[in-house]
């Protein structure tokens, strides 16, 4: 496999998750790299910043759902746990010594773009119209949503890996 490319039919029409998910895409190819320079400390590290980056964007995203009303936010949440649970799995494999950088790259090449188009798409009418609505009202309103919403992801942020992975409460 090699690096992914970004298509234009990955957008979904939200700047903030499309930037997200642009985001992820460099994460998935910075471990393509590493992988191919044989470098197993950057990909640690390319794992690391990939899993704490994602689970902030799936934070975000959920967090966006719910405000949105869109009536399967707990379904989606549930597939981003899933998902969590087995990049998990292949982080605690590889801090056991195996090399899973060939195995974790294709999957998540694979999952990136699937969850995009399928399950990320099925959201996107209901939060382009919470955002629409939100962008007429009250600007203290937006300024209180974003405040709630770095709000919620610094609390998830000081939480330990393992707990935010699966969570659970330090």
């Amino acid at each position: 496999m090699a690096h992914l490319n970004w298509t234009p039919d990955l957008e979904t029409g939200i700047r903030e998750i499309d930037g997200q998910h642009r985001r992820i895409v460099d994460y998935i190819n910075q471990l393509y790299d590493a992988r191919d320079h044989h470098d197993r400390e950057a990909v640690g590290a390319v794992i690391d910043e990939m899993v704490d980056y994602t689970l902030s964007h799936f934070a975000f995203e959920e967090s966006l759902m719910t405000d949105a009303g869109y009536m399967f936010a707990g379904p989606h949440k549930k597939i981003h746990e899933l998902f969590t649970r087995k990049v998990g799995e292949y982080r605690m494999r590889f801090e056991a010594g195996e090399d899973v950088a060939s195995d974790l790259h294709a999957m998540l090449s694979r999952w990136l773009f699937n969850h995009i188009r399928n399950d990320d798409r099925s959201y996107t009418d209901s939060v382009k119209v919470y955002l629409k609505n939100v962008g007429h009202g009250d600007t203290d309103m937006k300024a209180q949503i974003k405040e709630e919403l770095i709000r919620e992801l610094h609390l998830k942020k000081k939480r330990g890996f393992f707990a935010r992975l699966f969570g659970g409460e330090e």
